[in-house]
């Protein structure tokens, strides 16, 4: 498959596996870059830039193939030392940054100096406009679906994508609800050049996550996630539990609450030890609506090989109710 995306990140297929906090390690972004995708670290779920080069150095004694590093910049009383870790991702050679959170702009020229392709996250065609005129090679736009923080605008792909499409010039990836090949057939037909998953990724063989949390996440349907933090205007979509219900309550208790009531319950090394322990009930479980999609645990090279041939299938079929001739339409594709 050839899109711009392909172009731009050297990779067979316009999948891309987006970066997530505890989950982003070698283990997994190698299988995916080593499927024909791009495989992401997340520099964030590494302590320090020094443990964050070790990581880039394992990650390519595992894979030969492109893969990318993902820097989130958040607000915070006491931020990362995010120039730091950039430099280490420059040091080790790594060609992609996928930026999210905040804008970029205040890295975007040490990136480009190290010859690195920057892919930047956000919610709204506002943000992806503001991020092409600061500089950024793409944009991977997050419906209302996805995991994460999906922005407190609350429009969903299938308005977003194509919205971003028209009105930027640069490539864009959509991201939020595509697990499958008829979801990345349906990004490129709204003028997406790539997909970004998360969710659809922890639920493969090599994400470092524990089973019980893999099975948690293929027995959930499209209704069971919710959203927290909206009371603090900094929505979350996670996966529905023990913690995730706690949480919602108390956020919606006559008077509001304090970030400081509920910030045991959220914290991120709780989510972390849930994810490894398997204790889906044990921390927050971040996920999209996507899980109702999720229904298997694939190695992640079955999973992309999967995706393309039901990606070829779809705009084919597309084609013959539309009464269109296929060799064109996957001549296209």
């Amino acid at each position: 498959m050839k899109t711009r995306i392909t172009q731009l990140l050297g990779i067979r297929y316009p999948i891309i596996q987006g970066g997530m906090q505890w989950v982003g390690t070698a283990e997994l972004a190698s299988a995916v870059s080593n499927a024909g995708g791009l495989g992401v670290l997340t520099a964030l779920t590494q302590p320090t830039p020094e443990a964050l080069a070790r990581e880039i150095a394992r990650c390519r004694e595992m894979t030969d193939q492109p893969f990318g590093v993902n820097l989130t910049i958040l607000p915070s009383a006491k931020p990362p030392p995010y120039e730091a870790y950039l430099d280490a991702v420059i040091d080790s050679g790594v060609r992609v940054l996928e930026t999210a959170g905040n804008s970029p702009v205040a890295f975007i020229e040490k990136a480009k100096r190290g010859h690195m392709r920057i892919v930047h996250k956000c919610t709204s065609v506002r943000h992806a406009l503001s991020a092409e005129r600061n500089g950024v090679d793409a944009v991977s736009i997050d419906g209302f679906e996805c995991a994460g923080h999906p922005g407190e605008d609350d429009v969903a792909g299938l308005v977003l994508i194509p919205l971003a499409a028209r009105a930027l010039r640069i490539p864009v990836i959509a991201s939020g609800g595509i697990a499958d090949g008829q979801g990345l057939a349906a990004a490129l037909a709204l003028g997406a050049e790539g997909v970004n998953m998360g969710t659809r990724f922890c639920a493969t063989v090599e994400a470092p996550i524990h089973d019980d949390i893999k099975r948690a996440l293929v027995n959930a349907g499209e209704r069971d996630t919710q959203l927290i933090f909206r009371s603090f205007r900094n929505t979350g979509r996670v996966l529905k539990n023990a913690i995730s219900d706690q949480v919602v309550a108390t956020e919606r208790r006559s008077g509001g609450c304090e970030f400081a009531e509920i910030h045991p319950l959220v914290a991120g090394q709780r989510g972390r030890a849930a994810l490894h322990s398997g204790d889906v009930d044990g921390g927050l479980v971040w996920a999209g609506q996507v899980v109702g999609l999720v229904n298997d645990v694939p190695s992640c090279e079955a999973l992309v090989q999967r995706m393309v041939a039901e990606c070829q299938e779809a705009l084919a079929s597309a084609a013959r109710r539309a009464g269109m001739p296929e060799a064109a339409v996957l001549q296209e594709a």
